[in-house]
């Protein structure tokens, strides 16, 4: 299973990599990449447009792609372990609320960073303060609980939400409002390389500490005491996990904006695939979150060439009616006894 999801991402990258307003051929893609890395293969096979294609413009936005979906993806396995619903995605907690107040804020207002605007470094700091929010809020009203953490996540974030629209909402110029609400509608669009560092980092970082606590992770799923009575502390087990999903979805949501439905829809069908051992979930995950990103991200570049759909839109559309599919077929599942 997971040598089949490894090659399907590759196909994906491919893909991705091939295809959108101008085609370059699969064979050339290999051939371009292939000699960019090692310096070998004759570069007459191809033009230098493709080769800026390939290297400078496509190459870079699927990467950024697959580290997304496979941060939001794992992220979306550890917060329904963490609240112990199945129901919970990376945005119930808060933190993307609060990432998107920080990007919206250095879009509309100008807001800058040692005299540089970004308004992903401004992502990570709104994500960073309200992941503090939140954990000082759910202790001080009686501990990490899942429905208590759940309902404080939530309620701030709606909060936030309302921070958000009234920035937008207060912008003076339509070419700020545009780019704000593309950014909230979800964006991979002028991906650089530069951009792919600190999500690299921080998706590596939060697989070796989720993959440290998969055992606790499983134990949290039959309830506090079981973990207990298995040696996991599960209030200090769920502030470890908030903590990595909050670093990685701020970073994620940051860089990319809102892009909902990843974290809620692969988590659940690589359950049906590897099972609920979250040793496999994890790692499978990440496989099938990037690739499924990758392959929206194409499609979101295919559909309206040379225009495209915010891919934010499109996960929505997509991921409802296969989240609905995936419930169905979880159901009959357990109605055969399977």
């Amino acid at each position: 299973m997971f040598t089949a999801l490894a090659v399907l991402l590759v196909l994906a990258m491919t893909a991705g990599i091939a295809y959108g307003s101008v085609t370059v051929p699969p064979d050339v893609v290999w051939q371009v990449l292939f000699h960019r890395i090692t310096a070998l293969g004759d570069p007459s096979g191809w033009t230098l447009t493709q080769d800026a294609i390939v290297w400078d413009l496509r190459l870079p936005r699927v990467l950024l792609s697959a580290l997304v979906g496979a941060g939001l993806a794992v992220v979306g396995v550890a917060t329904q372990a963490l609240v112990r619903n199945p129901l919970a995605d990376p945005f119930l907690l808060g933190i993307s609320s609060g990432a998107s107040v920080g990007a919206v804020a250095s879009i509309v207002l100008g807001v800058s960073f040692w005299g540089v605007t970004s308004h992903a470094l401004a992502g990570v700091v709104g994500a960073m303060l309200t992941f503090g929010l939140v954990y000082l809020l759910a202790r001080t009203w009686g501990g990490l609980a899942p429905t208590r953490l759940l309902l404080v996540g939530v309620v701030v974030g709606y909060a936030l939400l309302g921070v958000t629209n009234y920035l937008v909402l207060q912008a003076d110029d339509p070419g700020k409002t545009n780019s704000a609400l593309f950014w909230l509608f979800g964006s991979l669009a002028g991906a650089r390389w530069a951009d792919l560092g600190v999500p690299a980092v921080a998706l590596a970082v939060g697989i070796v500490a989720l993959l440290a606590r998969a055992r606790g992770m499983n134990a949290l799923l039959v309830g506090d005491e079981t973990a207990a009575g298995l040696g996991v502390p599960a209030n200090r087990l769920r502030g470890e996990l908030f903590t990595s999903t909050s670093l990685v979805t701020g970073v994620m949501v940051a860089l990319s904006g809102a892009i909902y439905f990843v974290g809620l829809v692969v988590p659940h069908a690589v359950r049906l695939l590897v099972g609920s051992d979250h040793r496999r979930v994890l790692p499978a995950a990440v496989l099938a979150g990037a690739g499924f990103l990758v392959l929206v991200d194409l499609l979101a570049r295919f559909l309206l060439r040379p225009q495209e759909i915010p891919v934010g839109v499109l996960t929505s559309v997509i991921g409802a009616p296969v989240f609905l599919a995936l419930m169905a077929r979880r159901r009959r599942l357990s109605e055969t006894g399977l």
